[in-house]
């Protein structure tokens, strides 16, 4: 008995130093998520439920005036403004995704069919102008959707706007700054999708006379379902809070759920409210991925597809 407590010594030490080797490599990111990450959720959500005060700054007593205020409730009634705010960001947030999904199916295959020493090229090409910061690349966007411009003109000519008007500020660019933003972030993946093809089905489907459609619906779409679904992730979760694209494109008039959330803790002066649409957008976001989930799971015919 003393010789198997001997022997077992040393592999307790190996499994104690193993464990204890772990924990030194996950503490570090362990205590930033905890200090940047969930620190600050906690504290927005209790601010979330605290009166507004003379300044903006949150104070007892716990309310629930956040949420009424957020749903349209005032002093002076309800009015809908919130849910309008709230509906536009939905919309916008749709329409931007769908017009994303529609340029980079067919740019991502493009690139995956292109000449090996091509590729990174145009990838990089792709990726480059992310690097940018997000402010100056919306501000170039509104030169080139100023009157006068080549954009306006276009526009003018389809009698989409007045003459002499330029496309900015508008709807229009604010959705054209949420494609520009995050196009690389849905043509990435479906590009790692596109590389992973097995081509034999698509030939499967062609020589049983299958219409391009079908066979791009039957034989494609599946197996590029999880690069689809990891794209619409990261473009529709971001784009739905939006801040700078919006206010500088939209010139203050189209505002979204982001910007109301960044007015209340600047101007509007009530941090309470703020927080409140915060977490509203953080409520809408886990609904997101959980439909993702269940979509892909359906679509995917099983586990293959994990968000």
């Amino acid at each position: 008995m003393s010789g198997a407590r001997v022997a077992q010594a040393p592999g307790g030490r190996r499994a104690l130093g193993e464990t204890g080797h772990l924990l030194l490599t996950v503490a570090p990111g362990a205590l930033w998520l905890l200090i940047f990450l969930v620190l600050p959720g906690i504290y927005l959500m209790s601010v979330a439920f605290m009166t507004n005060g003379p300044y903006g700054q949150p104070q007892m007593p716990l309310t629930l005036d956040a949420f009424e205020r957020l749903a349209g409730y005032g002093i002076l009634g309800w009015s809908p403004a919130n849910l309008y705010t709230l509906l536009r960001s939905l919309t916008q947030t749709l329409v931007a995704t769908l017009l994303v999904v529609a340029i980079s199916y067919p740019l991502a295959y493009h690139i995956s069919t292109a000449k090996a020493r091509w590729r990174p090229v145009m990838l990089l090409a792709l990726v480059v102008p992310s690097w940018t910061n997000q402010v100056i690349r919306t501000f170039g966007w509104m030169n080139l959707l100023a009157p006068g411009t080549p954009l306006a003109g276009l526009a003018e000519s389809l009698s989409l706007i007045p003459p002499n008007m330029g496309l900015y500020p508008s709807n229009i660019a604010v959705t054209l700054g949420l494609v520009y933003n995050f196009l690389p972030f849905m043509v990435l993946p479906l590009y790692a999708a596109f590389e992973k093809l097995d081509i034999s089905q698509v030939e499967a489907a062609q020589d049983l006379y299958a219409s391009p459609l079908r066979t791009f619906w039957h034989a494609v779409f599946p197996q590029t379902l999880p690069g689809l679904l990891a794209g619409v992730v990261l473009v529709a979760i971001p784009a739905f809070g939006m801040y700078v694209v919006s206010e500088l494109l939209g010139g203050g008039k189209h505002m979204l759920l982001g910007n109301l959330v960044a007015r209340q803790f600047a101007g509007g002066a009530n941090w309470p409210l703020g927080a409140a649409g915060a977490i509203l957008m953080l409520l809408a976001t886990f609904a997101g991925l959980y439909v993702m989930r269940r979509m892909g799971r359906r679509l995917g015919g099983g586990n293959e597809v994990v968000i």
